[in-house]
């Protein structure tokens, strides 16, 4: 569960000099930003293998937060739900850049809007960085996947 979720935030800098995989599940979510990218459908060219963002949230996405409203129970009710585990950050192609899990994994340091930095959860909105007011609940969504291709994502 997430620091967003209702646990308490790791304090410090825990994850500086660490391997992702030495940190504590709490820890390993706190890193989430809480953009929602990854929560956007994504679509892959069957030929080339190349993946599409869309502008399409998970029908679990709260659209004002960008986090899951059942982040608990989320892979019984999304059962295609991926849960990211460190060892799998490197090979996961379709994480964006400002994701925290990829930076760290990269050995690059968190942005100053990263809720860890700055203190507040808002920041990774204020700088543009979530998806709030930049997408629709597959919900609401039609059957031409590929109108909603976006590239601002990635």
């Amino acid at each position: 569960m997430s620091a967003a979720q209702g646990k308490a935030v790791p304090t410090g800098r825990f994850w500086e000099g660490r391997d992702l995989e030495d940190l504590s599940h709490e820890e390993w979510e706190a890193l989430c930003d809480g953009c929602g990218r990854c929560c956007l459908h994504k679509l892959q060219d069957a030929d080339t293998d190349e993946i599409y963002f869309t502008d399409v949230a998970c029908r679990l996405l709260d659209l004002h937060s960008c986090r899951c409203s059942d982040y608990a129970h989320r892979t019984r009710q999304v059962p295609d739900c991926i849960t990211l585990r460190p060892e799998e950050v490197a090979h996961t192609p379709w994480l964006p850049a400002t994701c925290a899990y990829r930076l760290l994994a990269r050995g690059e340091p968190l942005p100053d809007w990263h809720p860890l930095i700055s203190g507040d959860a808002q920041t990774v909105h204020a700088a543009g960085v979530s998806v709030r007011g930049r997408v629709i609940s597959e919900e609401a969504m039609g059957d031409d996947w590929e109108e909603h291709i976006v590239d601002w994502p990635g």
